[in-house]
């Protein structure tokens, strides 16, 4: 018997019983849609991370304050700490550098209230984080010197607040009941492994310091970002900005009470995160398809037991075990393959669904149905049927043919 000849009598046998065919293929397109799903959801989120990332700049430098175990009275992070990074004599591979202070505000406007997150940053904060404006100017010197009520939104702040982004700048809303002006509007950047980056509002670092966020001392920020020249100068910067902040807090070697993280270290723990969900998300999934595979190997084996004489007949009229074994391994497979290509198009819809629903709740996030994903699940799906298939088809193969002539 040769491969097509198996071939067409498998579909002819299969589509002799309609019903049971299709759900012993369910559990199969379940299978398979469902890992095609987590596979492209989780691609979907690790790009989205990663590219949030990256959005910001691939020279950046990220510095804050920590409280290491047998350290007493560790110093905090402060604005005179920024000042000595930005020291071209000392730190000759760092381009600026941008302390920040945050915390969470009540915003309002009108009867319209909403909290979020309120950073106190400098003027350069734009050009260090890569920031833009949809409309109207970042915060200047002039207004840091003068500690200036002013703020400038996020988009999603703006929407939640106003309920529309367009001609917002010179109105007025307050913050902790103080009054600030509206003098710019942040184009979009979307979420991230730093939180929602288009729900907050900026304002002047010393207006947040004197007024807002009360740190103690009050030079003290939370963070401060460094730009490095290039990417090329971001492991020179490192060691510059450990150096400047041991000698200004006198710590010993192992004892800092400040950590820096580098954008590629960000970005790699993000992908390793990422990458492990994305697996045992799909590592889960994979179980509906050893379901639908059991799901096949009992339907053979009721395949089996029905067409005994039919087994016993082909064995008296000269079939060999082996054109037995492949009959049913035949069937078994078509039916895991037929299953994994309804589960393609399946895993493809949900994830498409999926983007659909996250564009619709403001989070922008495309999943990633990767042709290698694709390949994966209809594999093992086809896998499976063999699998599964071999116990039935070895079963049909070692009947005796007068035994098998002899059933009912």
């Amino acid at each position: 018997m040769n491969f097509g000849q198996s071939i067409l009598e498998a579909l002819e046998s299969l589509s002799a019983n309609k019903l049971r065919s299709s759900l012993t293929m369910l559990g199969i397109v379940i299978g398979v849609g469902a890992v095609i799903a987590m596979l492209s959801i989780g691609a979907g989120a690790q790009s989205s991370i990663t590219g949030s990332i990256q959005g910001i700049g691939s020279n950046l430098v990220f510095v804050m304050s920590q409280r290491p175990e047998g350290v007493l009275n560790p110093k905090p992070l402060t604005v005179e700490d920024a000042l000595a990074l930005a020291d071209p004599l000392q730190a000759p591979s760092i381009a600026q550098v941008a302390p920040t202070i945050q915390g969470s505000l009540e915003l309002t406007f009108g009867r319209e209230s909403i909290t979020t997150s309120v950073s106190g940053v400098t003027a350069n904060n734009a050009s260090v984080n890569n920031e833009t404006l949809y409309e109207g100017d970042f915060i200047s010197e002039e207004q840091i010197y003068e500690r200036a009520s002013v703020v400038v939104l996020g988009p999603t702040t703006a929407q939640n607040l106003f309920g529309y982004t367009d001609g917002l700048i010179g109105q007025t809303i307050r913050l902790n009941g103080q009054p600030f002006r509206i003098i710019g509007v942040l184009n979009s950047k979307g979420g991230g492994s730093f939180g929602n980056q288009d729900d907050r509002a900026l304002v002047p670092l010393t207006t947040a310091q004197m007024r807002l966020i009360h740190r103690s001392p009050n030079n003290r920020v939370d963070s401060i970002t460094v730009q490095a020249i290039n990417a090329e100068f971001v492991t020179a910067a490192t060691d510059e900005i450990t150096q400047i902040l041991q000698s200004r807090h006198r710590t010993t070697v192992g004892a800092d009470d400040f950590s820096v993280f580098t954008q590629q270290a960000i970005l790699d723990i993000a992908n390793t995160i990422t990458g492990v969900l994305t697996v045992f998300l799909g590592g889960i999934a994979a179980i509906s398809l050893l379901v639908g595979g059991i799901g096949i190997m009992n339907i053979m084996l009721v395949s089996v037991t029905e067409r005994t004489r039919e087994i016993g007949l082909r064995k008296a009229l000269g079939a060999r075990k082996r054109d037995i074994t492949i009959q049913f391994l035949t069937e078994s497979s078509l039916l895991s393959l037929m299953g994994g290509l309804i589960g393609i198009f399946l895993g493809w819809s949900i994830s498409m669904i999926v983007g659909k629903i996250a564009a619709a709740n403001g989070t922008p996030f495309t999943p990633v149905v990767g042709i290698n994903s694709i390949l994966l699940a209809t594999l093992f799906s086809t896998a499976v049927g063999l699998f599964f298939g071999i116990y039935p088809a070895t079963r049909a193969a070692n009947l005796e043919p007068v035994e098998a002539l002899r059933s009912d």
